[in-house]
């Protein structure tokens, strides 16, 4: 992200309702024993929208609905969001149930059913209570406000331990434009795409089809770099409504309002997605794993991915052990093609490794370093200029625990 454009904008408090037009509430309906379990944002006029979903090739009703829907239309009204449920791999009766989130929410608002989006998270290959959930709905949508953000971020969350949201305001010329959000993900968190969703807002004015190049390459730099546990899910999908409030003049590729507002989009996803890996299942540290160096871009992300990604590596910090070796090892099988001599390594700005397998550090101060929590571990490969950054968490016994009773 360009550093000048950062400067540029202000965080805000509301999360997906800090943008003009956008109203929210979050409710307990019964898919869960007592915690908030349907949520629904909704724009005050009909948005441009752009979406992203989730790589694996088990894909949950509600995302194949979705994709029906934005092959009909790229204007949304309404994103419906049940948890506790995913309605994943229930066959025909999950695709007429998420076709009934979509049109009983469209009966609550008024709106087309053309105009609504559904996303559902949490356990598999179980039915929706349909009775619980279409009542949801129905007292949802009759306590939406700009104030019900916080309930709504809260009742999409599964294993989180805290709600996600994040909000920035810029100007632009002489308008000024916000961008919101809220997001949910602990677990089952992957590069390219994870077990997460992710609901943005802005009230600029843009169209949808660069609304969707927006959004493409901001999840490419975002919540493509978050890795938790190595697992990618069915349900993932990021949304970005527009409903052009800001009544902006509409944004286009070649204005230098695009960068921009593409540095803000970007600002909020990555924060979301630091969120989502400091609240990794069981974790106690938020680690950030640069590389640099590298020959090409591509090198970079597939060196940072595998070291990110090293449940090794992840168990080595939780333990404040600096063993570099795991990193390295780590790097020989990422795949890129590099001079293990060259490479350098450090953690908190520690030097650990030098070149040719120079060890610079006491354990001590190796252990100083990986005690904090939030961890940066930098691997320069001294080939190049390129460089990545992901984001992980350690790996803990609490992970385990967590996942052994998932279902209970």
């Amino acid at each position: 992200m360009n550093k000048n454009h950062e400067s540029r904008f202000h965080v805000v408090e509301g999360g997906p309702c800090a943008a003009a037009g956008f109203v929210a509430a979050g409710i307990h309906c019964g898919i869960k024993k007592s915690k908030k379990d349907l949520s629904l944002l909704v724009s005050q006029t009909p948005a441009n929208v752009a979406a992203v979903f989730t790589t694996n090739r088990i894909i949950a009703a509600p995302l194949v609905v979705n994709q029906e829907q934005l092959k009909r239309t790229r204007s949304c009204s309404a994103i419906v969001v049940n948890s506790g449920n995913a309605n994943a791999c229930t066959g025909k009766r999950g695709l007429h149930d998420a076709w009934m989130m979509v049109n009983q929410t469209a009966k609550a608002l008024n709106v087309p059913p053309a105009h609504v989006l559904v996303s559902s998270t949490g356990v598999i290959g179980k039915p929706l209570p349909m009775q619980k959930v279409g009542w949801g709905i129905r007292v949802a949508a009759s306590k939406l406000t700009r104030s019900g953000h916080a309930d709504a971020a809260e009742a999409i969350m599964t294993t989180d331990t805290f709600p996600k949201e994040y909000a920035v305001r810029l100007k632009l010329d002489r308008r000024t434009v916000t961008l919101g959000a809220m997001a949910k993900g602990s677990g089952m968190i992957a590069p390219k795409m994870a077990t997460m969703l992710a609901f943005v807002t802005t009230d600029a004015a843009i169209s949808s089809s660069l609304l969707q190049t927006a959004l493409k390459d901001a999840v490419e730099n975002s919540f493509n770099r978050i890795t938790v546990d190595g697992d990618t899910s069915t349900n993932d999908m990021v949304v970005l409504l527009a409903n052009g409030f800001a009544k902006n003049v509409p944004i286009t590729r070649k204005s230098p309002n695009y960068q921009k507002f593409y540095a803000a989009l970007e600002h909020v996803l990555i924060s979301l997605a630091k969120m989502i890996a400091r609240d990794g299942e069981g974790a106690t540290k938020l680690i950030e794993v640069t590389v640099k160096g590298a020959r090409s871009r591509t090198d970079a992300v597939d060196a940072a991915r595998a070291v990110a990604n090293s449940n090794l590596v992840k168990t080595a910090i939780h333990g404040a052990d600096a063993n570099w070796g795991r990193i390295v090892a780590a790097l020989g099988y990422s795949g890129i093609d590099f001079r293990p001599e060259e490479v350098e390594i450090s953690f908190d700005h520690v030097p650990i490794l030098g070149k040719n397998f120079t060890v610079k550090f006491s354990e001590q101060a190796g252990r100083n370093a990986l005690s904090n929590e939030y961890v940066s571990i930098v691997v320069d490969l001294n080939l190049g200029s390129e460089s990545a950054t992901f984001w992980t968490c350690d790996l803990t016994r609490d992970y385990i625990t967590i996942n052994a009773s998932y279902r209970s």
